[in-house]
């Protein structure tokens, strides 16, 4: 029989209060054989722990190093222009006084050190995703107020803003041969897969334009398959999320209560996306090939994001690795089924 293409691993963010040698143990006793680390996991010294003492906590469980998530810091990095003081929960307080563009500049330089210590670790796959470069108006979605008129375009204005200042990161990850992976999501700089392929079309094609797949944020009309066909070829990192929709509830409203609106986001087994389908096509776009290709791997990881309404951190995440670990990772067809029929 053939062996499965995927193994389970856990996306740490989440886990922030946890060292990186706890949450490894605690992924390690959930049955992950992997983890994708926050990069404040890695933090230590005099900016990150070193190359070594990262590999030795790893190799010490018998544990993979699948991928670094760096969401927060470029997230704030790409959004500080607008002045928003929702990325301040992730920004140092001493850094958040900062004025916005030294607050941006800062997230800069800590993101090309950050990629040069995944270098070192050879870790070529970095999930995250770019903020408002576009503006807030963009962001909703929604024409009111009104994105062109008299003197002004911000639809054109943010394409010049996104590739200028993202420029030296992405040229810093293609150096390094890192793919800078976006997690196509609402509040970002691309919230649709058109949304997405915009931004490389406007990077003429940047090879380090990659897609984290998570199908979790896809709950206002594209469904996770329209998403990830459209943007298959660029997907090298995947999450496993499962969400809710509550009919009659509106999907846009200001309900900080995440138990009380209308997308909620479940365990991977009682939300409304089917989970095996997804998997079956991440190997259809090519993720697997794409993710051991560029990592040097025999599998690849698929990475349990818990963000639970109701249940338990710890709860949801390691039931999301027993979930993954049962029904996920199973032995992918080697041909079609039909090929020893009448032999």
């Amino acid at each position: 029989m053939a062996q499965p293409i995927y193994h389970p691993s856990l996306e740490c963010a989440q886990h922030g209060g946890k060292s990186l040698a706890e949450v490894l143990d605690f992924a390690k006793a959930a049955g992950a054989t992997g983890i994708q680390p926050s990069n404040y996991h890695l933090n230590g010294g005099k900016l990150f722990k070193s190359a070594k003492e990262i590999r030795d906590t790893f190799a010490s469980r018998g544990m993979t190093l699948d991928g670094i998530s760096a969401h927060c810091p470029f997230w704030v990095h790409t959004s500080a222009w607008t002045g928003t003081k929702s990325g301040n929960p992730f920004i140092a307080p001493d850094v958040a006084k900062l004025p916005a563009d030294k607050i941006e500049k800062w997230h800069e330089n800590y993101l090309l050190k950050l990629m040069d210590l995944a270098a070192e670790l050879d870790v070529k796959i970095m999930p995250m995703f770019w903020g408002v470069a576009f503006g807030w108006e963009l962001a909703t979605g929604y024409p009111w107020g009104f994105w062109a008129g008299g003197g002004f375009d911000l639809l054109a204005e943010g394409k010049e803003r996104f590739v200028k200042k993202t420029a030296k990161l992405r040229k810093h990850a293609n150096e390094l041969g890192i793919k800078l992976c976006h997690e196509i999501h609402p509040g970002t700089a691309a919230s649709t897969a058109d949304d997405f392929n915009m931004l490389v079309d406007i990077c003429d094609g940047d090879k380090s334009l990659g897609v984290n797949a998570d199908p979790s944020h896809c709950w206002e009309g594209e469904t996770w398959e329209t998403r990830f066909l459209k943007v298959g070829s660029r997907i090298w990192a995947a999450h496993v999320k499962n969400f809710v929709v509550r009919s009659g509830f509106p999907l846009r409203a200001m309900q900080p209560d995440w138990g009380k609106r209308a997308m909620q986001f479940t365990d991977l087994g009682s939300g409304d996306l089917n989970m095996q389908r997804y998997a079956e096509l991440l190997i259809h776009v090519g993720y697997p090939q794409r993710y051991m290709s560029v990592m040097g791997t025999k599998d690849a990881p698929l990475v349990v994001e818990a963000e639970s309404a109701h249940k338990d951190l710890d709860y949801c995440s390691a039931d999301g690795v027993r979930y993954v670990k049962n029904n996920l990772c199973f032995p992918v067809a080697a041909g079609s089924f039909e090929d020893g029929m009448g032999a």
